[in-house]
């Protein structure tokens, strides 16, 4: 039995919404042979190949950890099997944006914490800065291995219904989901093995390698094979599945913070033959939460007296410490005037429109037009603290209202972008969903590497903006055509 040869014609897309794969009700060439492939296999099988990439998922224990239920449950990475696919041009133009942006906060962060001449000049106002609870005084002075303080960056992208495509927000500090975008790909091969190679599709498995590259040339110890340690904050991290990949792609050691301890200085990791020096730390625990001496006194994730160590040059740090003053969703805002500032260039992508609700004129306007926008809390991340004022109740807008005049500095505001559509395999039928896409760059000594693809992100409840794996989201494979 062939798939129903109506299920493309049954594909509702909203024509106001940029659909990935649909224009004008004709199928876009990058979109011709996987289309066509689809039509080809019957629905029995292509329900067999949607389950085969479910078991596979299961059986590798490709998961993420849910904590709003109050649960802390583990759950399967939801996987839609048709690709989002993305032409060269189109890459080409976000490689492009990617880089200058990331040239920029790299080269704001660095001010930030000695000169500040951005902050004297007025471009960003001080007091923004100074407010923001990620800006960490401890790093005021402190000089980082070739002034790179973003070694790995995921900046989120959206595509408006003309199809431009917009930053939504740049992630600094631990960016998460790049062990998504591997092992979709690896799937992707096991389910349709032929039709990746026939679509020239660029890899994305050399990212591992990448990143142990540049974390090997970060060593302040120039020896042959520096120790280089992945610090987790444990099984409980919503993100544990990726810090054991990761790890083990790379073949470094996965630590915890009671593994290690410093010394005079330097940090050591405990094995079976005594102490072990460590050079370079990729580490997925927060700022707050790494030394117990400086920040939260009751942390026990982080390391006695590693920020010392740090200061002094004996280990590396990946990302630096500190970064979150750059992703605060505030300073986002400004991330255009850094580009010209900095670089002497126009931004190559944009901005969404946004408002900082601190501003009174623009919390006025944003109070009076809360239904028609998106308001964020600057600080949250994963969907959470968020009005979608199109779909909220008037008791809810008007709850939100009073958290916003109690603190306007934590607010910001967006007119609500559309989010382009593509089509994912959902009961048996084609149907369009909302997505973004998260590519990952890696900032090394030779320069900035962003690998062909990303995650993207899926809104898999119907009419949903919302793509985030903590609010009910999944993903798809990312394919970058040569």
């Amino acid at each position: 039995m062939a798939l129903d040869p109506h299920s493309f014609q049954q594909y509702l897309h909203d024509p106001r919404v940029w659909d990935e794969m649909y224009d004008n009700g004709s199928v876009r060439s990058p979109y011709q042979k996987v289309f066509d492939f689809l039509q080809s296999i019957s629905a029995d099988e292509l329900a067999k190949k949607e389950e085969l990439a479910r078991r596979l998922f299961m059986s590798q224990g490709i998961t993420f950890t849910v904590y709003s239920s109050g649960e802390g449950i583990e759950k399967i990475f939801p996987f839609d099997i048709v690709p989002r696919i993305i032409t060269g041009a189109e890459w080409r133009l976000i490689e492009s944006g990617i880089k200058q942006r990331l040239k920029a906060l790299n080269l704001f962060l660095k001010d930030v914490y000695h000169q500040q001449f951005i902050l004297k000049d007025g471009i960003v106002p001080i007091d923004l800065v100074y407010s923001c609870q990620h800006f960490l005084r401890e790093m005021q002075g402190v000089s980082v291995p070739y002034d790179i303080y973003v070694h790995i960056a995921g900046i989120d992208l959206i595509r408006d219904s003309d199809g431009t495509f917009y930053v939504l927000e740049d992630n600094l500090r631990t960016p998460s989901g790049v062990s998504y975008m591997i092992e979709n790909r690896e799937i992707t091969k096991r389910i349709f093995p032929d039709i990746i190679p026939q679509n020239r599709v660029l890899p994305v498995t050399h990212y591992p390698s990448i990143l142990h590259k540049n974390l090997v040339a970060l060593s302040p110890r120039k020896i042959s094979s520096p120790n280089v340690v992945l610090l987790t904050p444990g099984i409980y991290n919503s993100a544990y599945f990726e810090h054991t990949t990761l790890a083990r792609l790379m073949g470094i050691e996965l630590v915890e913070g009671r593994d290690l301890v410093v010394e005079n200085h330097c940090v050591y990791m405990k094995t079976t033959s005594g102490l072990q020096q460590v050079d370079v730390i990729y580490r997925r625990v927060d700022d707050d939460f790494l030394d117990p001496l400086v920040f939260r006194p009751e942390s026990t994730l982080g390391v006695s007296g590693i920020l010392s160590a740090y200061r002094k040059g004996n280990v590396a740090i990946v990302n630096a410490l500190g970064n979150g003053v750059a992703d605060d969703k505030a300073v986002y805002v400004y991330v255009p005037q850094m580009i010209r500032y900095y670089l002497n260039e126009e931004p190559i992508l944009k901005n969404v429109p946004t408002y900082h609700v601190a501003k009174p004129d623009e919390r006025k306007y944003v109070l009076e037009n809360i239904d028609k926008m998106v308001v964020k809390k600057t600080n949250e991340s994963g969907g959470y603290g968020m009005l979608m004022g199109h779909m909220a109740s008037a008791k809810e807008i008007e709850d939100y209202k009073k958290e916003i005049l109690k603190d306007p500095r934590q607010f910001i505001a967006q007119p609500v972008i559309s989010l382009s559509s593509a089509p994912c395999y959902i009961n048996g039928k084609m149907q369009p969903r909302r997505i973004d896409l998260r590519p990952f760059a890696l900032c090394g000594p030779d320069g900035i590497e962003i690998v062909p693809g990303g995650l993207t992100r899926v809104a898999l409840r119907e009419g949903s903006l919302v793509v985030n794996s903590s609010q009910g989201g999944g993903s798809k494979d990312t394919w970058v055509l040569a």
